[in-house]
């Protein structure tokens, strides 16, 4: 009976495990990473690398510019808020 219940425990952390990848963007810059909650159940761009990517390639993603990363790109620093507000407009928000 307890190892049954132990691994309906274990298959449940599992299970939420993949539902938390699929539900976040893991952005790579180097050694430094950061989340970003998806907008839909997905395994698109859940892992990226940022690193010397020019911010308009990055921004470029319907996935990730939909999600927010112009934002992150703000608050870390890469563009003003002028210049993400020109880059959503050019590709479409």
């Amino acid at each position: 009976m307890l190892k049954t219940i132990r691994n309906y425990i274990i298959i449940g952390l599992l299970a939420y495990g993949v539902y938390f990848v699929m539900g976040h963007h893991f952005l790579f810059e180097g050694k430094t990473f950061y989340t970003l909650k998806k907008s839909e159940l997905s395994l698109k761009y859940t892992f990226f690398n940022m690193t010397e990517r020019k911010p308009e390639s990055i921004i470029k993603i319907d996935e990730l510019r939909q999600n927010g990363v112009g934002d992150l790109m703000v608050e870390l620093g890469k563009i003003t808020e002028e210049e993400k507000i020109t880059l959503e407009k050019k590709y479409g928000e």
